[in-house]
């Protein structure tokens, strides 16, 4: 999109990453949001280099949102019978992944940039539909 992007990302595990502000050297979770974050200044840095600017690329509130965290119930998760489970159902209310999935590919068709999915270049659609040599997107992670 030219004004902002989307990215659905799969976290397989969360590893643990050691700190020296301690001598303890204590072991810390780094948030997605951390890890986002640390992702864009480091585009930033390269890109401020390349064209020698300086300065902000992105918006200071930029968001991530984890769509299957536990601890902020999101729509994708529900309870059923004390036990906390992702909604991979039959259900609308238990699509919500495949929704943001859909979302994303959406998103140039419905801001009338092309007129299918497949026809933006920055879209993964492409490589879902076997149409590019998929570079970034595990493919058989969405079967």
């Amino acid at each position: 999109m030219p004004n902002h992007f989307h990215l659905l990302v799969l976290v397989n595990e969360v590893e643990l990453h050691s700190h020296t502000m301690t001598p303890s050297h204590r072991m810390t979770k780094r948030s997605l949001n951390d890890s986002i974050a640390i992702m864009l200044r480091s585009y930033t840095r390269a890109i401020n280099k390349q064209e020698g600017f300086s300065g902000s690329l992105f918006k200071a509130h930029t968001k991530a949102q984890c769509i299957n965290c536990p601890e902020s119930l999101s729509p994708n998760w529900f309870s059923e019978i004390g036990l906390l489970s992702i909604n991979i159902g039959n259900t609308p209310h238990q699509q919500y992944p495949q929704i943001c999935f859909n979302y994303i590919h959406d998103n140039p068709v419905v801001s009338n940039l092309v007129s299918s999915p497949e026809d933006w270049e920055f879209s993964s659609a492409r490589d879902y539909l076997g149409l590019r040599k998929a570079k970034l997107t595990d493919i058989n992670n969405a079967k």
